[in-house]
């Protein structure tokens, strides 16, 4: 297991606080794996980028060596969670919530280790919960603190309903953390009532309060809005590979920075080594592509990253070769100058091109760019490269 200082310099990665950090490294100061709670709402069947911040924080935990519980609201969704919300949500059915809760197992194993995680669903203890517990529950909070909730006090003070249920949400969500007997629970910026609530009921219930860490609210591709599928601004992370990359590809040159700190794998040093190739002149858009790359073979296999720019509608990329690669054959009775080989293959319309392009940079053989000064040696085979689109195999016979 790593030091204390290591493990919180991974778990303090992205993150927007941790409440409270002294606590929590009193907790990593025993060497005992930590039990780590992230609570999910089956609301919709498809997960999109944004949801996958906190599936990523705990994986990152997972490889701390901290035991993980990916915890299925099937209770708490049929309340509805009324963080952020200016009216009362719509109540799901159970069969809706299960149908979720099934395809939310089959997605988040794509980043989560099997093995090592435990899948809890909060209905498993509210359901046995007797109406004198439940009361008990309730008692261990005043409508006073409900109402100093930011979205509960505007709806209160613009005279907009609060349904009772919508007071309970909090109260069982906090109540999962006294079931589980949570170390850390993690959550959005906008879960943060929420969590202290599993703080203090943990108090009320005689176990130690668990440490909070809230992480981000990843913006959409639009670089301003939380990303959303009701806004059109998200990426699915059951989208078709070619999709997954387009989208990636095309955001925002200084979005893909928050992207790479809160959804890559990738050590911190590689993403500001990246940031200092662009400063030098590096094209932004080959960054993207790593990243593009990164996610989508995440979620769909190393094959389908590699040949997801296809699927985008590109035809090909720097470095790769085309599938239908032509042979052409020339003879000379000695090597010859690049420049007169690329235009007797047919790569360029003349010379003067090829000169062009040598004197830029735009011809490559065998993936190394070379100048004027090449010589095709004769009896060699080589793949030369003129431009962006025009490849050929060419070997230099001797002439008889």
């Amino acid at each position: 297991m790593k030091s204390v200082e290591e493990q919180l310099a991974l778990i303090k990665r992205g993150a927007e606080e941790v409440l409270v950090e002294a606590e929590l490294v009193e907790k990593l100061k025993r060497g005992q794996p930590l039990r780590i709670k992230a609570g999910f709402d089956p609301t919709a069947p498809d997960l999109h980028l944004g949801h996958t911040v906190l599936i990523n924080k705990l994986r990152q935990f997972q490889e701390l060596g901290h035991q993980v519980v990916f915890l299925i609201g099937d209770f708490t969704g049929m309340i509805g969670d009324p963080s952020g919300k200016s009216a009362t949500r719509p109540p799901l059915t159970r069969e809706q919530v299960l149908d979720n809760a099934e395809t939310y197992k089959q997605q988040v194993f794509k980043i989560l280790d099997p093995a090592k995680t435990e899948v809890a669903f909060n209905s498993t203890w509210m359901d046995q919960l007797k109406p004198a517990e439940f009361i008990r529950l309730a008692s261990q909070y005043t409508v006073a603190r409900m109402l100093e909730r930011d979205d509960f006090d505007k709806r209160y003070t613009s005279n907009q309903s609060i349904a009772i249920h919508e007071f309970l949400y909090p109260l069982v969500q906090g109540y999962d953390s006294v079931a589980l007997k949570a170390d850390v629970e993690l959550g959005g910026t906008d879960q943060k009532f929420n969590l202290l609530m599993g703080r203090e009921l943990q108090r009320a219930y005689g176990q130690e309060s668990q440490c909070i860490v809230t992480m981000p609210l990843l913006e959409g591709l639009d670089g301003v809005k939380k990303m959303s599928k009701s806004l059109g601004n998200y990426v699915g992370i059951q989208e078709a590979p070619g999709v997954m990359y387009s989208k990636l590809v095309s955001m925002p040159d200084a979005l893909m920075w928050r992207y790479f700190e809160l959804l890559s794998f990738r050590t911190m040093e590689e993403i500001g080594q990246f940031k200092r190739d662009v400063e030098q002149g590096a094209n932004p858009r080959d960054i993207k592509i790593k990243l593009a790359e990164e996610l989508v073979a995440r979620f769909h296999g190393k094959e389908a990253a590699a040949s997801a720019h296809r699927s985008a509608g590109n035809r090909m990329k720097d470095g790769e070769l085309p599938e239908d690669l032509p042979g052409v054959e020339l003879a000379s009775a000695e090597d010859m100058p690049i420049s007169s080989v690329l235009n007797k293959a047919g790569l360029v319309k003349n010379a003067a091109v090829a000169r062009d392009l040598l004197g830029s940079g735009g011809v490559r053989v065998d993936g190394e760019v070379v100048d004027r000064a090449f010589l095709f040696k004769v009896g060699s085979t080589h793949i030369c490269q003129a431009g962006k689109k025009a490849f050929a195999r060419i070997t230099l016979l001797k002439a008889e």
